[in-house]
């Protein structure tokens, strides 16, 4: 872990803020690459929420010469370099499961991603609320279960069906409280860091 600490730190070029802007940068190709993977499903709550926390982490991100973007002693800068070293080791297990389609998981793995960049954007702008992945959770649980309900069984005669309601449901409201299209303008970026090209 120190070895891979001092990578970091040799990375820097100079600027102590370059771990805010890729942080935001890597969080945005992550989340791109899992709304590809349930777009064409039906998400469950779990999957709704993980995408939402997501963007709840990156929304109004600014740049990284922003006013409220703070300069960090040595102590929190190596803080922040133990928490991007944290997360590129577990964007590994998270390509493996988007390469086995197992989605379930690959949600998962956003969630502990999506904390590592709360925790840098935290460090380099503490006063922006962060909401956790608990409360965002709780709110999509419940518009999951309003949308499920719309669904009467009784009217319905094969899978098929059911899901035709789903989809209509997803397309009344889903973008409601999912999905604010902030990784569009970084989808096509790279982090710029020379890392190893397993890790990019």
């Amino acid at each position: 872990m120190a070895d891979k600490v001092q990578d970091f730190k040799n990375r820097q070029n100079g600027n102590p803020k370059v771990w805010f802007r890729a942080a935001a940068e890597r969080l945005s190709q992550l989340r791109y690459v899992f709304l590809v993977q349930i777009e064409d499903g039906i998400p469950t709550a779990d999957q709704r929420a993980s995408l939402e926390y997501a963007d709840a982490v990156l929304i109004g991100w600014p740049d990284e010469d922003a006013a409220q973007v703070i300069d960090l002693d040595e102590s929190q800068l190596d803080q922040v370099r133990k928490v991007m070293v944290e997360m590129e080791g577990q964007i590994p297990i998270f390509r493996e499961q988007e390469r086995k389609g197992d989605i379930d998981q690959l949600s998962q793995s956003l969630v502990t991603l999506t904390e590592c960049v709360a925790q840098v954007r935290r460090h380099y702008q503490p006063d922006f609320p962060i909401p956790t992945y608990q409360e965002i959770h709780q709110v999509v649980q419940q518009e999951w279960n309003e949308d499920m309900s719309r669904i009467d069984p009784d009217q319905v005669t094969s899978p098929e069906e059911v899901k035709e309601m789903q989809e209509d449901a997803d397309r009344a409201d889903y973008n409601s409280f999912v999905g604010t299209g902030l990784s569009k303008p970084l989808q096509g970026q790279n982090l710029e860091l020379d890392q190893p090209k397993d890790h990019s």
